[in-house]
């Protein structure tokens, strides 16, 4: 095994040892450190049985015959827990088709305003759609703009980031929007999506209409056992490291998840900042020691940290 002292790059001999990597991650080990650390800071895709089954029940909405009342999925879960990584993953396998006269987009992802106006939201849909803007538009103008660029878009789902944002708004605010998703899914005849935390739920359930119409599908924090266990294992295979990382053991499951805080998102960049700290120590692995060169710091620790320097 080829070893390195901290600040001093070697390459790995060809006896190398790279079993505990995924084939196409092998390559990678021999990129000078630079790169190698480009790699492990880019994003990536983990699948988990979770995000399987979520993409799985997108791609059967996708593919849901047009009818008067259509199916829609309401996707749950607490912040930073992966919920956007799986609508970017079936938006990129659904991507926009040029046509001579047209652009068709299958699948059309909006986010909810943090202001839940109906009007910024038809604004941020025509934005999405790259439809021009005149200032000041009435409302009946850009509801009437908005439907049309849809149709003619061929949008067969349209997804709604962060809609948990309309319990910002008012009550009478809440109820347009809350009218306009009915409108929209009523006229257009596609299924639509929304995505957000356990508050987006709480939008929805106002609603006895648009309750009965939107399936929810949680995504839990992560607690150990076989399913954390091999998240993890497929972290250790995909980051370019030298040296196997040991990281599906009960004893580093329970640590790393404690630390994280128990969501993807947070477990991908403790673990991101940890395969950094081994590439630059020459440690060649997540191990104990390169967690705590890691520069991570937890959600409970970061507001800690916020409210003590506001103090």
């Amino acid at each position: 095994m080829v070893t390195s002292r901290p600040g001093i790059e070697l390459e790995p001999g060809p006896e190398e040892d790279l079993s505990h990597l995924h084939d196409s991650v092998r390559p990678v080990t021999r990129l000078p450190a630079a790169e190698r650390l480009a790699r492990v800071r880019a994003d990536r895709w983990i699948g988990y049985t979770r995000a399987t089954q979520a993409l799985n029940q997108l791609h059967t909405l996708l593919d849901w015959p047009a009818k008067q009342r259509m199916p829609n999925l309401l996707v749950i879960g607490p912040t930073n827990n992966g919920k956007s990584m799986i609508v970017e993953k079936f938006r990129r396998s659904h991507p926009p088709i040029s046509h001579p006269d047209r652009e068709q987009v299958p699948v059309l992802v909006v986010q909810m305003p943090s202001d839940p106006h109906v009007a910024r939201f038809y604004t941020a849909l025509l934005t999405a759609l790259g439809a021009p803007l005149r200032p000041r538009q009435r409302l009946a103008e850009l509801e009437q703009l908005a439907v049309r660029l849809l149709r003619q878009a061929g949008v067969r789902m349209l997804v709604i980031d962060e809609l948990h944002n309309v319990l910002a708004g008012r009550d009478g605010v809440r109820r347009e929007f809350l009218n306009l998703l009915r409108f929209l899914g009523n006229e257009l005849k596609i299924p639509l999506v929304g995505v957000g935390t356990r508050d987006a739920y709480l939008v929805i359930r106002s609603d006895d209409q648009l309750e009965n119409r939107f399936a929810p599908f949680v995504l839990p924090r992560w607690e150990a056992g076989r399913e954390a266990s091999m998240l993890l294992a497929s972290f250790a295979a995909a980051f370019p490291l030298r040296r196997p990382s040991y990281l599906a053991t009960a004893e580093m499951t329970d640590y790393l998840l404690a630390r994280s805080e128990g969501t993807i998102g947070e477990l991908a960049a403790l673990l991101t900042e940890a395969a950094v700290a081994a590439i630059e120590s020459g440690e060649e692995a997540i191990t104990q020691r390169t967690l705590l060169l890691a520069g991570y710091a937890g959600p409970t620790e970061r507001r800690r940290k916020f409210e003590r320097e506001l103090l």
